[in-house]
């Protein structure tokens, strides 16, 4: 995928750029910060569909000396994969744009800043493949005015998952109490590499049922997706209500819950 690596213009603004940082800049220290309280997403998994891009918040915190002016740097919080953080790092992703902070005090930096997430596609201009879903580190860097980046990893994991699409058909209906519903459905999820929805296969799925005037579904089995994502199994009609399966998600795939079909019950 590609780096999109916070580096300093020669105006001195800080920029984005789809360049990794030179070698040659990693050699000499940067800006005399820390991070720490680096929260991605008010701690959610990040959920990515096949097109849109989705953008979240993050906030942070930068400790730096009382005599290093805040606006002699710029910070910005990343993601990123591997053992270690920094130059060589081959899966990072980082905000289009450096976070914006406020002193609280002449050592401590209050700063937040977005983060987008594009699908990469057919087109492949985005960021994203579907092989890169799953769990990411967290980090932050602080870029000065001669382009010195100072890293900070292991600030904590974050998820970026596919979103998950869930459907739910109960039929015959109406139908007479104790005769046999069949419950179909399919359990789909976002490839990043097609921007399509693909069917998720032997996943465990539950079917839920909630009787009418009731606010509550109770699970009456779990069966797994076939080869496709498809979902078919079979119930007795007991009362009216609604019949949905549910997904749980997994590191990769984002949780959800299909519509209750409703079934009268004669």
């Amino acid at each position: 995928m590609r780096i999109r690596a916070l580096v300093l213009a020669a105006s001195g603004a800080v920029a984005l750029s789809t360049l990794a940082v030179p070698a040659a800049q990693a050699a000499t220290a940067g800006p005399a910060v820390t991070f720490s309280n680096l929260k991605v997403n008010s701690g959610k998994d990040i959920v990515v569909g096949t097109t849109s891009t989705v953008t979240v918040s993050a906030t942070y915190t930068v400790t730096k000396p009382a005599n290093l002016s805040a606006s002699s740097f710029q910070s910005g919080p990343a993601l990123y994969r591997g053992t270690t953080f920094g130059e060589s790092s081959d899966d990072m992703l980082l905000g289009d744009d450096a976070g914006t902070c406020t002193a609280s005090s002449s050592t401590v930096l209050k700063c937040s800043a977005k983060i987008q997430f594009r699908p990469k596609g057919t087109d492949g201009t985005g960021d994203l493949i579907s092989s890169e879903a799953g769990t990411w580190k967290l980090g932050a860097l602080a870029v000065d005015g001669d382009g010195n980046i100072t890293w900070q990893g292991n600030l904590g994991t974050t998820h970026l998952q596919r979103t998950a699409t869930l459907t739910t058909d109960a039929s015959p209906e109406p139908v007479k109490k104790g005769k046999t519903i069949t419950v179909t459905g399919k359990l789909a999820r976002a490839n990043w590499d097609t921007n399509k929805y693909a069917g998720y296969s032997t996943q465990p799925v539950k079917l839920q049922f909630r009787k009418k005037g009731s606010s509550t579904y109770t699970t009456l089995k779990t069966i797994k997706t076939s080869s496709t994502g498809t979902l078919k199994t079979t119930t007795t009609a007991t009362a009216d209500g609604y019949y949905r399966y549910s997904f749980a998600g997994t590191t990769t795939t984002s949780s959800v819950s299909a519509a209750g079909d409703f079934v009268d019950v004669q």
